[in-house]
């Protein structure tokens, strides 16, 4: 039994040390790369020194003498989520002090601008033991909160040997991420094993997440938590009809909204923007790349295209466009998707065409908007299934399809306004994964000495 648990130790040391060896080489070896990146999308000198775990004194004040919820959320999508879980946590543990944490400076923006003052935002450490270890050591969190598949061995190790309960909510596993996980289960096996609670999208989440180590007993099958996360109700933070008016588009002109586009889909998008229009004068296009640095990128193949375009930033500073001056407003700015999805006549969900994975179909449904996507959407495959079959979503095979459905979508005005119902049909129906999540949070956390306030009731 003795040599049995010696060898055991032996092991776990090990994978430790080798983890810390190439971790520390990748790191050394990619950090120009990711230097590069934070510099182009800006503001990355505030709060650089918490990305090695080190915290200003204004946030060890506020947490002094405090019961500290740590939620990390990686950026601006899963963000939106955090939002709704504070909202729904804090009424039912009030004594709580959140402190959220993102990785990029886009998270941060966001962070910034949803949440109020009292609530702590700082950037996640970098995962060298050093580093998580003085994190952890200033914040003495409770517990621990991840949103989605967001696995970082050091942290959790350092979790694990202070006894703090680490959740894992919106667990949701791609066929690549689960593959990459088995993959390496002599690593990761452990670690899902020792989280506290895990909130799975749905029974075969709930099945990969059991193969890769998850107890059955920590898992619940909850749902999607975008589905919430879209019928946010907030105050409107932009008057896209001014906008629209500013670059020349007349009330009631068609509008299509590619979102969250990738490389390559911006110029298929454009090429069909240019035939369609000669069935449809009225017809805008507006385009909103995923990653707002790639907006200069993405103006050079407008030009090349012969599409005549304005950048969104550029408007508070120059007079109104012509009637037919501009066909397309390029979208280079963060965190106002959604309101150009709101007026769109169409919406082209991205990622989906020449990239893989897809990007979020809900917040568009939650709309009640007609939306096409490509045929790589397995980052949202089950969400995918439910609008197919109830035929709230058109998917295309590939660009020659695409440019077909939406020739047949802007003519047809009644089966769109169909999808468009179809769809949030869908979304009601599947609401209801915050409380959800908060009640597996909130029951695991009961065991303890914090106070939890009696759960109110609907009306209540």
């Amino acid at each position: 039994m003795l040599a049995e648990s010696n060898r055991n130790l032996m092991v776990k040391t090990g994978v430790r040390t080798l983890y810390n060896i190439l971790f520390t080489v990748c790191f050394i070896l990619s950090s120009p790369y990711y230097f590069m990146r934070m510099r182009r999308r800006g503001n990355w000198r505030k709060g650089f020194a918490e990305r090695f775990g080190n915290y200003d004194t204004k946030l060890k004040q506020a947490i002094t003498n405090r019961h500290v919820l740590w939620m990390h959320a990686v950026s601006v999508g899963e963000v939106n989520l955090c939002t709704q879980l504070i909202r729904a946590l804090e009424p039912r543990m009030p004594n709580l002090k959140i402190v959220v944490s993102t990785t990029t400076t886009t998270g941060m923006g966001e962070l910034r601008r949803k949440l109020p003052s009292h609530i702590g935002k700082i950037y996640y450490p970098i995962d060298r033991r050093l580093y998580v270890s003085r994190a952890l050591s200033t914040l003495q969190p409770e517990a621990i909160v991840l949103v989605e598949a967001e696995i970082w061995p050091n942290f959790l190790w350092r979790a694990r040997s202070l006894g703090k309960p680490v959740f894992l909510v919106n667990a949701r596993l791609s066929g690549r991420s689960y593959r990459g996980y088995k993959r390496f289960s002599f690593l990761f096996k452990p670690l899902f094993a020792g989280l506290a609670g895990v909130g799975a999208q749905n029974e075969a989440d709930a099945l990969r997440l059991r193969e890769l180590g998850c107890r059955p007993e920590a898992i619940r099958i909850v749902g999607s938590l975008k589905f919430d996360a879209a019928k946010l109700d907030e105050r409107r933070l932009l008057d896209v009809p001014a906008l629209l008016r500013q670059v020349g588009v007349k009330p009631g002109a068609r509008l299509i909204v590619g979102g969250s586009t990738h490389a390559g889909e911006e110029a298929i998008l454009a090429e069909q923007y240019l035939q369609l229009r000669a069935r449809f004068p009225d017809l805008f296009l507006v385009l909103v790349p995923r990653h707002f640095e790639r907006s200069r990128e993405v103006g050079r193949e407008l030009e090349a295209h012969g599409v005549k375009f304005a950048f969104r930033s550029e408007l508070a500073s120059r007079e109104d466009f012509a009637p037919g001056e501009i066909d397309c407003l390029l979208v280079n700015t963060t965190g106002e998707l959604k309101y150009f999805y709101e007026h769109a006549t169409i919406i082209f969900v991205g990622k989906s065409l020449t990239a893989e994975g897809g990007q979020n179909p809900i917040e568009p449904g939650a709309l009640g908007k007609a939306m096409v996507f490509g045929p790589n959407m397995q980052n949202f495959a089950e969400v995918v299934r439910s609008f197919r079959e109830q035929k709230a979503a058109v998917q295309v095979r590939d660009a020659a399809e695409l440019e077909q459905v939406l020739g047949d979508l802007l003519a047809d005005e009644p089966r769109r306004q169909q999808l468009g119902r179809n769809a949030l049909k869908v979304v009601r129906e599947n609401l209801g994964a915050v409380e959800r999540t908060v009640d597996m949070i909130v029951d695991h956390l009961a065991k303890g000495e914090l106070y939890i306030a009696p759960k109110r009731l609907n009306g209540d």
